[in-house]
């Protein structure tokens, strides 16, 4: 399906046929159902917004022809726009502008009771942002909004929805001062066209004649070039000189007859055809006199009781219409598939459509279903076996049951299951159920008919089958008899014969017991079919209860849709579950699908990730609930004092009873689109108390061991470079790291000569804890000093703006002290440590630099802390205590910042994808030479932009949630260009890794939308031309840029290009040393 721009269509309208199958009670609206479903597509996108939507029935039944059909719509159309216009009148002024589309539904189509513009196909939309079936209809207003119909001048398009449209994806029409009519015709071989109408055009492509089902001889006559014929194919286009014309036809008699205006005033209705009346008197070589006196196949007839009436109809077209250029445009490459009354070509198109067996459907034993065979709509409990090339759609079935080769079943119950189970099925059967209404009462029929059975022949043709067998085989097994089944003088084709039992005498509504299994072989008796009322499938078909049939199918599609999404969450599926979310908002479901979630949740002890994301998935339902762009922006606090009873059971790991409390509080918050929104950031943020306590699960690899205690007043004191990410960074970001798994490759790096990010402890006499943190040079260094003498200094640990925050919370973390205790802080400290503690903290790196600053600081802290103490420890521990700390902190991040500090050199750390979460540093082996080289040719440059990371991370972490397919799919570009980049450095090729920087970039952006500000952007494209590759450091969003360069130290002409840069400031250029040792323990003082 195409995911271009809609096309802008001014009205579209639904012609059909039966007035009393269009209305129907719909959420206790009195509403049109075609026009429902009209709305439903817009809902989704597939129709522009501003557009108007109309049904338009048919007044007076049997209809008024393709041809009628059409003038009654464009009168509606110009109706409503001059309604709009501010007119009291219907003008044809309003066309001057107008694009108008309309679509006529046709006959009514046996193996669909909606028809078949509202068949359901085995294809799913794969981009589309609100989940929902692909129909007929949905296939042609595809092809006509985005291939067909773009370019086009205003006027109205025409087209049937019986037919499906493949156009090649290179088509394009001219539209260069075009006047008059056109049409579409796509090619066809001489045996299909026989059935069908053909054009026959010159080499101009003015269309001379019609040829609807001529002789092989008289087609053949209108081939192509390419040796195929143009069939007529359903797009006719009218331009608006044209509609002024035809327009004027509801006030003239007697075409008159063919609008609702005409029979309101009294005039006799009249039948003419789109393509034999409306476009035949445009086709030059038919005379006046063989139009409007030409006997021809599928219109009325002029010798006709009503011939009078058609001559003087015909003769009126003549007369408005001749001159008017038909034009055909032929389509070599296209395809025309006509959905005809076969049922073997049906259930074949559906099996050979698409590739997935499982349409929008729920199979509990998937390899139940072959892959040739088809499911659509449906839920299959236990063993339902589907052969290829057979077809279950609308079901709710449960096994055992065994669907054979050729076989469609349709709009079953799961109360039938017992009974398909009972039947002997073999292959080519179709048993359906149909929703009808009979007056004020709704019941559903069952039918059985064979494959191949042709519904209009006579019984008495030698061809003519049923259940795929002579009637006289079926008369003589049955013991039914012609009499039963068609009125003496009626036509006995298959269509008309009354078999299908509705109601018993005295046993009210008949199941598919009593009719369908009876004429199949199965138990009953011919006086029990004989006593009950029955109907034919012509009957069936016109008694059909479209508001009923459609609740039937937004039932299941909703019940599939739960089903699904407690699927792929239990199954941590990277299944997209946004668009099943807002079509269970759009449709009402939204009680339903929050219950499901909800239980979802509180059964995930096990896995609080799933947890987590179920969490997160509620948020984005109550997202929905408010409406886009509706109720302010997702991000935001939540910490309203309403919710922390919720929060504080989920604290407390009582998971249960924490959604069960968040449930009770949004119950309160569902009634304004502003209090949807606040609910949603606080579901969040109980996600991510689950999600911290998930990455907390990575404690256990985490050693400290006890040593000698160094001496009171003695300082322990801790280096560590700076990080450069080379590829693979928010691949390390929880969830993603556990859920997909993560890859990434970094260097430790001095700037300027220098580690930049360090930190000192040591142990004092007073029971305390002094805390001073500095930042920048030592010059202009801006310093901190907290002191912690109570207990309660420390209860802001976990909030990660407060002051010292960082400090605070290394000190709970590596059991420098217990907090909440009973002890107070000089017990703690007394009894553990013999006194105080004392820690200094420094960067020279600016806040926002990109280059993993705080978690490195983290690592350098909790490695002087340990030191001091006589703890003893690995820098794996180190690494994973970091992750521990920032849950603890409640700043998220992942892994790679204190993997790139604590581990010098060049690295690739990776982690799986499951709890608990563990982190793995491949150190890689390079030679010197290369490491010389990649020193020479890395440059780092200050933006003079400060980024927050914690907004992008808030952002990137719920598009990962919702499973956003970008994001996934960058999720695994990501790791496997940190594979390629580990690749590069080992190989020693500086172009390979440029270009892995370049993707690396690219792929941020991805992850991060507005991490690129545009004063970053024009200094990244001046110094392009200098390098073979560059990004942003971190996250992005300001911060330090890095860049490879082509030529070794060019920091000073990097420093001249961007000196060059009109309104650049505040940047500077800095040098890199590869640092190969990573945290350094200076010795002690």
């Amino acid at each position: 399906m195409s995911s271009e721009q809609v096309f802008s269509w001014t009205v579209v309208v639904l012609t059909c046929q039966h007035k009393d199958s269009v209305y129907a009670f719909q959420r206790g609206v009195c509403v049109c159902v075609c026009v429902s479903e009209l709305e439903v597509r817009q809902q989704r996108g597939g129709l522009l917004q501003g557009t108007l939507l109309l049904t338009v029935s048919d007044p007076q039944e049997p209809g008024l022809g393709s041809g009628g059909a059409t003038l009654n719509a464009l009168l509606v159309a110009a109706e409503h726009l001059s309604a709009r216009a501010g007119y009291t009148v219907v003008t044809a002024d309003v066309l001057d502008d107008a694009h108008i589309l309309i679509l006529h539904t046709g006959r009514d189509f046996p193996w669909d009771s909606c028809g078949r513009a509202f068949c359901w196909l085995p294809v799913e939309k794969p981009a589309q942002t609100v989940q929902g079936p692909v129909c007929c209809l949905d296939i042609l207003l595809d092809c006509l909004s985005n291939q067909v119909c773009p370019g086009s001048p205003p006027g109205v398009w025409v087209c049937s929805t019986d037919m499906i449209l493949t156009m090649p994806t290179t088509f394009k029409m001219s539209w260069d001062g075009f006047s008059g009519v056109r049409v579409l015709a796509l090619p066809s071989d001489v045996s299909y066209a026989a059935n069908h109408g053909v054009y026959f055009a010159d080499e101009q492509g003015r269309v001379r004649d019609i040829i609807y089902k001529g002789t092989e001889e008289r087609i053949r006559q209108a081939a192509q070039p390419d040796g195929m014929v143009p069939l007529v194919s359903g797009p006719v286009f009218f331009c608006r000189r044209v509609l002024e014309r035809l327009l004027k036809a509801h006030v003239t008699s007697p075409l008159d007859g063919c609008t609702y205006m005409g029979m309101d005033s009294g005039a006799p209705p009249l039948q003419i055809s789109l393509f034999l009346d409306l476009l035949m008197c445009l086709c030059s070589d038919l005379s006046e006199s063989e139009f409007v006196n030409g006997e021809r196949s599928g219109c009325s007839s002029p010798i006709s009781q009503q011939g009078a009436v058609v001559r003087s109809a015909r003769a009126l077209l003549w007369r408005i219409l001749r001159g008017t250029t038909l034009h055909m445009v032929y389509v070599p490459g296209g395809c025309y598939d006509y959905l005809t009354l076969s049922g073997r070509e049906h259930i074949g198109r559906l099996t050979k459509m698409g590739t997935e067996r499982d349409t929008l459907s729920h199979i509990q034993n998937a390899q139940c279903v072959s892959d040739g065979g088809r499911v659509i709509n449906s839920v299959l409990e236990g063993d339902v076996i589907v052969a290829s090339g057979a077809v279950i759609q609308h079901c709710h079935l449960q096994g055992p049951v065994e669907v054979h080769s050729g076989c469609l079943l349709s709009g079953l119950e799961v109360t039938s299951s017992s009974h398909i189970q009972q039947l002997a099925l073999t292959n080519d059967h179709i048993i359906q159920g149909h929703h009808i209404q009979l007056g004020e009462m709704k019941v559903t029929v069952y039918t059985v008919l064979g494959a191949n059975d042709d519904l209009k022949v006579s019984c008495d043709d030698d061809g003519a089958t049923f259940l795929n067998h002579r009637w006289s085989d079926f008369y003589s097994r049955t013991g039914i008899q012609p009499e039963d089944l068609w009125v003496s003088g009626r036509s006995q084709s298959l269509m008309e014969a009354r078999l299908f039992p509705v109601f018993q005498p005295r046993g009210g509504a008949v199941g598919l017991d009593v009719g369908v299994c009876w004429l199949l072989g199965g138990p009953g008796a011919l006086e029990q079919w004989r006593a009950a009322w029955r109907l034919s499938l012509r009957e069936v078909l016109s008694l059909t209860d479209q508001e009923g049939e459609l609740r039937w199918r937004e039932a299941l599609f909703f019940q599939v849709g739960r089903r699904r999404v407690m699927d792929n969450l239990k199954g941590q599926s990277d299944r997209g579950l946004l668009p099943s979310f807002r079509a269970a908002v759009l449709g009402g479901q939204h009680e339903e699908l929050l219950c499901t979630l909800d239980s979802i949740a509180a059964g995930s002890r096990e896995n609080l990730g799933v947890a987590a994301r179920c969490l997160a998935c509620i948020a984005d339902v109550l997202a929905c609930m408010a409406g886009e762009g509706r109720g302010g922006l997702r991000s935001g606090p939540a910490a309203n004092p309403a919710w922390s009873h919720a929060f504080s059971v989920l604290e407390q790991g009582d998971l249960l009873g924490g959604v069960q409390a968040l449930a009770t509080e949004r119950a309160k918050w569902l009634s304004r689109p502003h209090l949807l929104v606040r609910a949603a950031r606080h579901y969040e943020g109980a996600g991510q108390v689950l999600l911290r306590q998930a990455v907390m699960s990575s404690q256990r690899f985490i050693s400290i061991g006890q040593g000698e205690v160094p001496p009171l007043g003695e300082w322990q004191d801790v280096e560590c470079p700076a990080r450069l990410d080379l590829s693979g960074g928010w691949s390390d970001t929880p969830p993603i790291a556990f859920e997909h798994g993560g890859a990434v490759v970094n260097v430790a790096v001095k700037v300027d000569g220098r580690r930049p990010i360090g930190a000192r402890a040591r142990r004092i006499k007073e029971p305390r804890l002094l805390l001073v943190s500095s930042n920048g040079v030592q010059d202009d260094a801006v310093a901190m000093e907290i002191v912690c003498e109570r207990l309660e200094d420390l209860k802001d640990h976990c909030v990660p703006h407060a002051p010292g925050a960082l400090l605070k919370a290394v000190c709970v973390c590596s059991g420098l002290v217990t907090y909440p205790s009973r002890q107070s802080l000089e017990e703690q400290l007394l009894q553990r440590w013999g006194g105080g503690v004392e820690i200094h903290t420094w960067s020279l790196l600016p806040h926002g630099s990109g280059l993993g600053t705080s978690s490195i600081l983290a690592g350098a802290v909790l490695a002087a802390v340990y030191r001091c103490t006589g703890r003893t420890y690995d820098t794996d521990s180190l690494i994973h205590a970091v992750l521990h700390l920032e849950q603890m902190l409640t700043t998220g991040g992942g892994w790679q910042d204190q993997v790139g500090g604590l581990v010098g050199g060049v690295k690739v750390a990776r982690s799986k994808a499951c709890l608990p979460l563990r982190v793995e540093v491949e150190r890689l082996t390079l030679s010197e030479d290369f490491l010389l080289s990649l020193q020479q040719h890395l440059l780092l440059v200050y933006t003079g932009k400060t980024r927050l990371a914690r907004n992008l991370l808030q952002d990137t972490v719920r598009r990962w949630y919702s499973r956003v397919p970008s994001i996934v799919e960058n999720a695994g570009q990501l790791v496997d260009n940190a594979e390629e980049c580990a690749l590069a450095c080992t190989e020693g090729s500086l172009p390979r890794l440029g270009a892995c920087l370049e993707r690396y970039w690219g792929q941020k952006k991805v992850m991060a939308p507005g991490c690129e500000p545009a004063a970053v952007r024009i200094m990244m494209d001046a110094l392009r031309p200098l390098a073979l590759g560059q990004t942003l450091a971190g996250a992005g969003g300001g911060g330090f840029l890095y860049l490879l360069t082509r030529q070794p130290q060019q920091g000073e002409v990097v420093r001249q290009v961007l000196n060059n840069i009109q309104g650049l400031r505040d940047f500077s250029v800095h040098l890199v040393e590869l640092d190969m040792d990573g945290i350094s323990l200076l010795k002690s003082s």
